[in-house]
């Protein structure tokens, strides 16, 4: 098979390789839709999951089983299926534990393009089917199918992290895609205002689309500045972009008891700095969790039915549309130089 992979920091190519193997509970998928990712680009141009070489990138993917392992249950070939970014080992003690997306070590539900061949192939492997895959709506858009591989679950789990009830003022700092998701699922939890912090044009009307009530742009100064002189101190903040010192001014704006929801990929910089001060002398209750999405079928399913219901409408963070595997390649360079007209791609086989 062919596939577009990371050759070494800074380095992409294009390889061949033996197609994967099929074990008992796995499946092998072609891929019928894929989206490059910021998390691809902070790997192969930030290096920050160290040194790789010949990994095949991607982690974003609708498939089609073209085979199955012999204890596979619920699938078969032919199926169309939605693949989440993150498959865990369901038989792991992290998975009893609660924390499947860390099976066998941290991040190890992280598979694709992370320690794996990811999907930006002509085939990829599937660990443990029937726990992770879902089967694709009949008439689900493929952009919207697409993005439940990683947008959406993420973005929402933003909103998990950050324990957002009703009525909450909540600020989502970075509204690309992951943001924007995180701007939906608050207002679906109940957000009485949500400050989204960004100044893309066509992110800022999609936020407003989403839910925000009001839009902070960095370039107009600090953003606690910003906030706290429109709201005060607010209830929760999700970090869904930015760097290692984002964290200084989410703790700024965050009254007591206020909770941080952090899924931000941070591909730089060595140390996070909490301000000692506004972190109330370390004795404010003022929560940081940071988390990687869960996986599963279980979650695809529901977050599926909330498509299929109207409740939300992920499609629409589809930008720019390419055709065909050898098209990865500029989708990739795309999502790397982000031009402002820019959300996401979608590749269609």
């Amino acid at each position: 098979m062919r596939g577009l992979a990371m050759m070494g920091i800074g380095k992409i190519g294009w390889v061949d390789k033996v197609r994967p193997s099929c074990g008992p509970m796995d499946a092998i998928c072609r891929p019928i839709a894929v989206a490059p990712c910021t998390s691809d680009i902070h790997t192969v141009w930030a290096g920050a999951l160290g040194d790789r070489h010949e990994l095949i990138l991607g982690h974003e993917a609708v498939g089609e089983v073209v085979e199955i392992g012999s204890e596979v249950k619920d699938f078969k070939v032919g199926d169309r299926v939605l693949v989440p970014a993150i498959t865990p080992d369901w038989n792991s003690l992290a998975a009893q534990d609660g924390y499947s997306m860390h099976s066998n070590t941290a991040l190890g539900g992280w598979k694709f393009s992370n320690f794996k061949d990811g999907v930006f192939a002509d085939f990829f492997h599937v660990n443990d089917a029937d726990g992770n895959l879902a089967l694709v709506p009949e008439g689900m858009d493929l952009a919207d199918a697409c993005m439940l591989s990683d947008m959406v679950p993420t973005g929402f789990h933003g909103v998990e992290l950050a324990d957002i009830n009703f009525g909450d003022i909540v600020v989502v700092i970075g509204i690309g895609p992951v943001g924007l998701m995180s701007v939906a699922g608050a207002a679906l939890h109940g957000a009485s205002e949500i400050l989204a912090v960004g100044s893309r044009p066509n992110c800022v009307a999609l936020a407003k689309e989403f839910g925000a009530t009001d839009i902070i742009d960095y370039h107009n100064g600090d953003i606690a500045e910003q906030v706290m002189s429109k709201v005060g101190l607010v209830d929760r903040i999700i970090i869904a972009g930015g760097t290692v010192d984002t964290f200084a001014q989410a703790i700024k704006m965050l009254k007591p008891g206020g909770k941080i929801g952090n899924v931000n990929y941070l591909g730089e910089g060595d140390f996070i700095k909490i301000p000692r001060v506004e972190w109330g002398f370390g004795m404010a209750h003022k929560q940081i969790n940071g988390g990687l999405m869960p996986g599963g079928r279980l979650r695809m399913e529901k977050l599926a039915r909330m498509i299929t219901t109207k409740r939300i409408h992920p499609g629409k963070l589809i930008t720019h549309r390419f055709e065909g595997l050898d098209s990865v390649e500029e989708a990739l360079l795309l999502m790397k130089e982000k031009p402002k007209d820019l959300i996401k791609p979608l590749v269609i086989f």
